[in-house]
């Protein structure tokens, strides 16, 4: 079947939401608990229209239907939706800072498929073409094995602190590519 990666545009941000809703629920079960899934799925995950403006962001479509979305950013903010920034979200500097891998969700029918390596392959592509030669991700537990099979190394682990309360841990990964 054909896959398609494109620029994600605003006219796909409710089908964007909505797998990300789908994809963090059910990809998060044997990583997290069902009330870590839910408070990172309602609290932090969704789209930053940031990086669909910055044209940085990507719908992957097989068939014609959206079965992954993920992207890269030339901005300093390194993880969260829309409703999570606050403040002015930075350039960084591609000769001294690292491009940030964001938001990679696939829909769970179609999950371990090759779609979230395609869709790193493409946008490391992309970083490397606005002349960055470091990636880094802050990375869910079930986004960390796929990140290690893609050469990440992992920096540290933290918590986020959510409403409930409820603690999800993250783990900040970082990889060297080559600039073009």
């Amino acid at each position: 079947m054909t896959v398609t990666v494109r620029a994600a545009a605003p006219a796909d941000i409710p089908a964007m939401e909505a797998l990300i809703k789908r994809s963090g629920i059910e990809l998060s079960a044997g990583f997290y608990t069902d009330e870590q899934a839910q408070a990172v799925t309602r609290h932090v995950f969704g789209v930053d229209t940031q990086l669909v403006a910055d044209q940085t962001y990507f719908a992957v479509e097989r068939q014609g239907r959206l079965v992954a979305c993920g992207g890269w950013s030339k901005r300093s903010t390194l993880f969260g939706a829309d409703h999570t920034k606050q403040g002015v979200d930075a350039l960084l500097d591609p000769a001294t800072e690292a491009a940030r891998i964001r938001a990679f969700f696939v829909d769970p029918s179609a999950a371990r498929q090759g779609l979230g390596r395609l869709l790193l392959e493409h946008c490391a592509d992309a970083a490397a073409d606005a002349g960055f030669s470091t990636l880094e991700l802050a990375a869910t537990m079930p986004g960390v094995p796929l990140s290690l099979a893609c050469g990440f190394s992992e920096i540290d682990t933290f918590e986020l602190e959510l409403p409930g309360p409820v603690r999800v841990p993250l783990t900040r990964m970082r990889k060297a590519i080559r600039a073009r």
